[in-house]
């Protein structure tokens, strides 16, 4: 396995660098990436199979004690949502390829590449075993999405970074004053290490380190009232930015979270994160039907899916973080193939304004189903996997007899619901405008951007299809994290 884990890191960064000294030549270039991505996908897949049967793999980089040097781990948790995550990117860059001719394409020289280097940083962030080098892949990933959002150089897209960057600095620096703080009360900064010691600290003490990290990463996923930066900057990226971006970035600060706060034990924070989890699920509902552009609207969902994630952690309970884990695979193909139908409604219509849009179910019937799937799915209808997802959290909810989170919930799937049916009639329903500045690829072009986004929706539909599997994974991954000492044993021993 330890071949595995390095193949989901490492054919990435190589990948980015063959497709940089490839750059002007555009097979080449493609091949490289896809090739990596590709690779890196598959080494991933394949170590699910293998920790699911076999258990926990660790990897000691260096032959290096654990206290100190790096250590990789992969857990249930982090081999469950690695394969969604990886698969998202490669198929993000197939719809790239057949979209770089476009006037909503990103640069096909930089954006290959720094795919690479983004899914290196994304697979480092769910295997590390310490928070020194979460904080390096934080950072890893951070910098190749500085690029990724303003490469185009377009004024809006720079005013939107600067917010973006702006946050992530703040949350970049109080990450490295939380390390230089639990090294000072522990003497160490390795997960499995910091599972026994933190808990011998006083409760003032815990409960200081759990809120400092719970803003640090709660600002990674743009919970409320952390948010501000990504409505703006997301729309402002080209298509296929974004949807990688709506896919992982906000998902990357709830994965860590969930892994910090349940491996250290947490749970006195529980009632402040259900009560921060309901807000943000509400207030990025409304925002989102207070939009008329299909990618803001499907920005301020991102912050209203998270506070379901929030609200599985929050619960403290096998079955909420169980809820959370299944949501969090469930959304990740989900936003990112809504974000790719965002692009072909651009596409095809020249804006995404609900205003200037319309009509587009007639004209294309294909464009509309593919909307209409993970749409449902976000609303959390069945049969489809969002309703799953909810169900689970929503569930454990009332196990746990949170009654005003559960309310709050629910009333959040019925306004994700209403923004939906916003999107439909304003883009699908109807009639054609009569004047369209559309920018139509050429038909080659086209088919592959559709066959890209095809293929994530039937992701969504085999996730939906294996729901029941999932989460019997999903649950057996929560109990890993809520047994700490069967993750300590597997790192030390």
């Amino acid at each position: 396995m330890s071949t595995l884990i390095a193949a989901t890191i490492l054919t990435p960064l190589v990948s980015a660098v063959l497709g940089l000294a490839a750059r002007t030549r555009t097979r080449a270039r493609d091949a490289a990436t896809l090739v990596g991505l590709g690779t890196a996908a598959a080494a991933s897949l394949m170590l699910l199979v293998r920790v699911s049967t076999e258990g926990t793999h660790v990897v000691r980089v260096g032959g290096w004690h654990p206290e100190l040097g790096i250590v990789l781990v992969a857990d249930l948790f982090a081999a469950l949502v690695l394969p969604v995550a990886l698969t998202i990117i490669f198929v993000v860059e197939l719809f790239a390829i057949g979209q770089r001719r476009t006037a909503w394409g990103a640069n096909p020289e930089l954006a290959g590449p720094l795919l690479g280097v983004m899914t290196a940083g994304v697979s480092l962030a769910m295997l590390t075993g310490d928070l020194f080098t979460l904080f390096v892949a934080f950072e890893l990933i951070l910098v190749s999405s500085y690029v990724l959002l303003t490469h185009q150089g377009r004024r809006a897209q720079i005013r939107a970074g600067m917010s973006y960057v702006a946050m992530n600095l703040l949350a970049s620096t109080l990450f490295l004053f939380g390390l230089a703080f639990i090294y000072a009360a522990t003497g160490t900064v390795n997960l499995a290490l910091l599972t026994e010691r933190i808990p011998e600290l006083s409760e003032g003490v815990r409960l200081g380190i759990g809120a400092w990290f719970f803003v640090v990463f709660g600002t990674k996923a743009a919970v409320f009232p952390l948010f501000s930066w990504l409505p703006d900057a997301y729309p402002t990226a080209p298509t296929t930015i974004t949807a990688v971006f709506a896919g992982l970035l906000t998902k990357i600060g709830i994965y860590a979270m969930i892994r910090f706060h349940t491996l250290t034990g947490m749970d006195r924070l529980g009632s402040v994160m259900l009560i921060v989890a309901g807000v943000t699920m509400v207030v990025g509902a409304l925002g989102a039907l207070a939009q008329s552009d299909v990618k803001r609207i499907l920005s301020f969902h991102i912050i209203s899916q998270i506070g379901y994630m929030l609200m599985g952690l929050g619960l403290f309970s096998a079955a909420g973080t169980a809820g959370a884990i299944l949501f969090l695979v469930h959304h990740m193909p989900v936003k990112t193939v809504l974000f790719l139908v965002g692009g072909l409604i651009e596409n095809d219509q020249g804006t995404g304004s609900l205003d200037r849009s319309g009509g587009m179910a007639a004209r294309r019937p294909l464009i509309a189903a593919l909307f209409a799937i993970p749409a449902l799915s976000l609303a959390g209808l069945p049969p489809f996997s969002g309703f799953v997802a909810k169900f689970a959290v929503i569930s454990a909810g009332i196990e746990a007899a949170s009654i005003p989170i559960v309310v709050a919930a629910l009333a959040a799937g019925a306004l994700t619901l209403l923004s939906m049916a916003k999107i439909w009639i304003g883009v699908f329903w109807g009639s054609s405008p009569d004047a369209s500045d559309g920018r139509e690829t050429a038909p080659g072009n086209r088919r592959t951007m559709l066959a890209a986004t095809g293929l994530a929706v039937a992701g969504t539909l085999t996730i939906s299809l294996f729901a029941g599997t999932l989460f019997d994974l999903s649950l057996r991954a929560s109990d890993d994290l809520r047994a700490p000492d069967s993750y300590r044993s597997a790192v030390l021993s």
